[in-house]
């Protein structure tokens, strides 16, 4: 399990990142995204990339996903999301853990519903039986 963080200028670009790492990525989400403090999201990007952030966010989001790190990482990729994403794994022992508690804490990011189907099962229209005709 990997954890994403996402930074952008605002909501509505977080929120096009999310839905571009689930419908682009292909990537499946386990847990909702929570809204993370700005000033907090840059610290922890600045930690991981060990270099000071040019550009300070104004709204971040943070959330886990099914898929492994390098998995996330390639397919993050081939998108181009409208904010900064940084794939966070467990590699980042103190920032990972961090995070984790931060999840369970936080609200949830506003605005945000899946675009994925609930229903995951196919259905074999072939098999179903014939309505009879009138």
């Amino acid at each position: 399990m990997a954890l994403i963080l996402i930074r952008g200028e605002n909501n509505s670009k977080v929120l096009n990142a999310i839905s571009d790492v689930e419908k682009h990525g292909g990537l499946h989400l386990t847990s909702k995204p929570r809204a993370l403090d700005a000033n907090i999201a840059d610290n922890i990007v600045s930690k991981i990339l060990k270099a000071d952030i040019k550009n300070e966010s104004k709204v971040a989001a943070v959330f886990s996903i099914q898929e492994n790190p390098t998995l996330a990482i390639s397919k993050i990729r081939s998108i181009h999301p409208p904010a900064h994403i940084i794939v966070v794994s467990d590699e980042y022992d103190e920032i990972y853990e961090d995070l984790l508690n931060k999840i369970d804490e936080a609200k949830y990011f506003e605005g945000y519903y899946s675009a994925k189907a609930k229903n995951t099962k196919t259905i074999d229209y072939k098999k179903m039986p014939k309505k009879p005709k009138l």
